[in-house]
């Protein structure tokens, strides 16, 4: 049976939940600001979670009146918020980080943080790669984005774990600060990603380059068959995505005998890109006025 999107954030919030407490209780023991980096990053993630997990349950709410398109853009909400938190946690780490460059503090039971981190590292890198493969099959934004901050959650604990084996072995304690500013630059990168993302999709941008083909290959029987397109226009709302087209056949055609052409056309688009709710416009070809409304402005 495959899980919902409600099912795998409800997962990332009890992930998040344990990942926290295990990494604040290594950052108590051993004082180490790296340690600090990747427990700010996991309250982050416990954050987004709480955020993600409402925006898959209104995201699944059938349309109504007042959205008559679905509620399935809620999910760029829930992204915009993941990058968002993302950049303030790497804040919290610069801010952190800075006064250790010149005042570097001693480390403590090194061997213990060295547990804590990879403890706290396999349980997001498990869930991360499991939540990017569902938001794939799902097409969910929301799970896709947490995933990704899972994930930068991880890279966070790869540098806590160089910074403490290398103090460990060299005695260079500036070396935990640095490793954390490292750290927290390549959260930003995530972050801006996932907010660049997010506004893309606020913004109705046309569905990818592979699913415009798919569509494409979908209409070219009917192009044999002396069918034209234009005015084709897509855009992805979440899970959801959406194509309209006009339709121009002989003008002698009769309604019935168009309505069925753009049922069959309506369904193969359904066909070739899941979850894609296509409309159509028929039109007499032999009309001039058909050929010069593809604009939005007449």
């Amino acid at each position: 049976m495959d899980r919902t999107p409600r099912f795998y954030m409800a997962l990332s919030l009890l992930a998040a939940v344990v990942t926290m407490g295990i990494k604040f209780v290594g950052y108590l023991i051993t004082g180490s600001v790296g340690l600090f980096s990747d427990a700010a990053e996991s309250t982050a993630n416990l954050l987004a979670a709480l955020i993600g997990l409402w925006a898959v349950r209104l995201a699944a709410r059938p349309a109504d009146e007042e959205h008559a398109y679905g509620h399935t853009k809620s999910e760029y909400f829930a992204s915009g918020a993941e990058g968002t938190l993302i950049l303030a946690a790497a804040v919290f780490i610069i801010v952190e980080a800075i006064p250790r460059l010149f005042h570097p503090q001693p480390l403590e039971q090194l061997n213990w943080g060295i547990v804590f981190s990879v403890a706290g590292a396999a349980i997001n890198g498990g869930l991360a790669l499991l939540m990017l493969q569902a938001g794939k099959r799902l097409r969910s934004v929301t799970l896709q984005a947490d995933a990704h901050h899972l994930l930068t959650d991880v890279w966070t604990t790869v540098g806590v774990l160089v910074a403490l084996v290398l103090v460990l072995f060299t005695g260079w304690l500036i070396l935990d600060p640095l490793i954390a500013l490292l750290v927290a630059a390549n959260i930003i990168r995530v972050g801006l990603g996932i907010l660049h993302s997010a506004g893309l999709g606020l913004l109705d941008t046309a569905l990818p380059p592979d699913d415009l083909e798919r569509i494409q290959e979908a209409l070219e029987p009917f192009q044999r068959q002396g069918v034209a397109f234009h005015a084709l226009r897509t855009r992805r709302s979440g899970s959801r995505s959406f194509a309209s087209l006009h339709v121009l056949v002989p003008g002698d055609w009769t309604v019935q005998r168009g309505h069925a052409l753009c049922e069959e056309i309506e369904l193969a688009i359904d066909q070739a890109v899941p979850g894609c709710a296509a409309m159509t416009h028929l039109e007499a070809r032999e009309d001039p006025a058909a050929w010069n409304d593809q604009g939005f402005d007449r």
